[in-house]
This record gives C-alpha cells, sequence and structure tokens, in this order.
C-alpha cells in the first residue's frame, strides 16, 4: 500500500481479530494496538459477567481507538475493534477519517468453535448471539474489505493483505 493506512480490524468475537491484527501489522510493516486493551475495566467486568455492552459503554471505548487511530494518521498502524454497528464505524471515521475496515467473516458454527478453544479472554460464548445481531456489515459507501475466517491465519492474513492492495488500487485509479 503506497500511503501508510490506520486499518481497523473488525467482526464479532472469535473471528480472529487479535491473531489477524498483529500479523497484518507485522505484513504492513505498522505498529498493532489491542482494541481490547482500550476498554474501561467496568466493560471487562461486564462482558466477563456474561453482559453484552449497549452504546453507552461503547462510546468511550470507541473514542479512545479513534484517539489512537487519529494519532497514527499518515503513520499506519492495526487497530482491532469489533465496530459492529455503522455508528461505531461512523463515530471511528469521525476521529480518524482514513480509517479503512477489514472486516473478518465467518459462519457462525466456525467462529462458535473458534470461541470455544480460546484461553483466557472475557468474551464468553453467550454473548456471541448478541454480536451477530447487533453486526451491522461494511456498506459500499464505506471504505474497507470483507475477508473470510477459514483458514490459517497466515491465509487470511494473505487475503486480508491482497484485498487492502486491490482496494487502494481501486481507489487510486477512480481518483485518477
Amino acid at each position: 500500500m503506497s500511503t501508510p493506512h490506520v486499518v481497523v480490524v473488525m467482526g464479532v468475537a472469535g473471528t480472529g481479530k487479535t491473531t489477524i491484527g498483529p500479523l497484518l501489522a507485522a505484513r504492513l510493516g505498522v505498529p498493532y494496538a489491542e482494541g481490547d486493551d482500550f476498554h474501561p475495566p467496568a466493560n471487562i467486568a461486564k462482558m466477563s459477567a456474561g453482559v453484552p455492552l449497549d452504546d453507552e459503554d461503547r462510546w468511550p471505548w470507541l473514542d479512545a481507538i479513534g484517539a489512537w487511530a487519529h494519532e497514527r494518521a499518515g503513520l499506519g498502524g492495526v487497530v482491532s475493534s469489533s465496530a459492529l454497528k455503522r455508528a461505531y464505524r461512523d463515530r471511528l471515521r469521525a476521529a480518524a477519517p482514513g480509517v479503512v475496515f477489514v472486516h473478518l467473516t465467518g459462519g457462525r458454527g466456525l467462529i462458535e468453535e473458534r470461541m470455544a478453544h480460546r484461553q483466557g479472554h472475557f468474551m464468553p460464548t453467550a454473548l456471541l448471539d448478541s454480536q451477530f445481531a447487533t453486526l451491522q456489515p461494511l456498506e459500499p459507501d464505506e471504505r474497507g474489505v470483507a475477508v473470510d475466517v477459514s483458514g490459517s491465519p497466515e491465509d487470511i492474513t494473505a487475503r486480508a493483505v491482497n484485498a487492502l492492495r486491490d482496494l487502494e488500487r481501486s481507489s487510486a485509479r477512480s481518483s485518477q
């Protein structure tokens, strides 16, 4: 990619944001920030108790991620964030207008299986249904790509890099 963008790796819990994010950052030669680290302690306690977050819980978290993305504008970076709703992505774009989204997608069965094998994560599989119910996929006017999460982390990362390069090429052509 010619310009270092800030990439938000998004998707429901269990799609591999924490696995793919650092791999993607390494391939792009930019730093990675774990979106879960931006949650205030009250959010982590709520999710650990199996209670889904509401929008009021998410705003400070999204603002913190947006501030990080804003600081990385022009320098590049990769950050994970579920960014499930258009309103959440709009909030991130308001803070960092150049962000690009990589939406990790997959079937519920595959994602539930992966969640069941995770160690030490605060998000229980019981919240997966609420994640899918909340999810609003990227719309055509949102800058980003959808990447299937089947296969190995390396396969997924390669697909993400290729999709981002294709997006960059298509953006360059349309701006000429």
